[in-house]
């Protein structure tokens, strides 16, 4: 799917946004969703993506960069991961990575037991 872009910060840092298919469950293929995430640079962030299981994606352009809304919501989440539906249905509120990837089974590496 395309659609992306990117917004540079006053610090230096970066937050991108990508229009993605959502990860196909049981139930069936997956419809749309938008992704956001702060990295150091694009390179980072979409290397932060890949290294979740999410292996095909690519940043061409900035067609569609983020909103401020969208900036503002991915610097307040500790993860700076985050999801939603697009295009965006009613008030829907952004969702952590890891809801996304749990359905599809793409949860990233195995972590050990302490």
């Amino acid at each position: 799917m395309a659609g992306g872009g990117f917004c540079r910060l006053p610090n230096g840092r970066v937050v991108v946004a990508l229009a993605l298919n959502r990860p196909a469950d049981g139930a069936g293929p997956g419809g749309p969703v938008r992704v956001l995430v702060h990295a150091a640079n694009r390179a980072r962030a979409l290397t932060r993506l890949r290294n979740l299981g999410l292996r095909a994606v690519y940043l061409r352009g900035n067609s569609h960069p983020p909103t401020p809304d969208e900036i503002t919501a991915v610097l307040h989440h500790p993860d700076g991961l985050l999801w939603r539906t697009a295009p965006q249905a009613g008030q829907e509120l952004w969702h952590p990575i890891r809801a996304l990837l749990k359905t599809s089974g793409h949860a990233g590496p195995a972590r050990p037991a302490a």
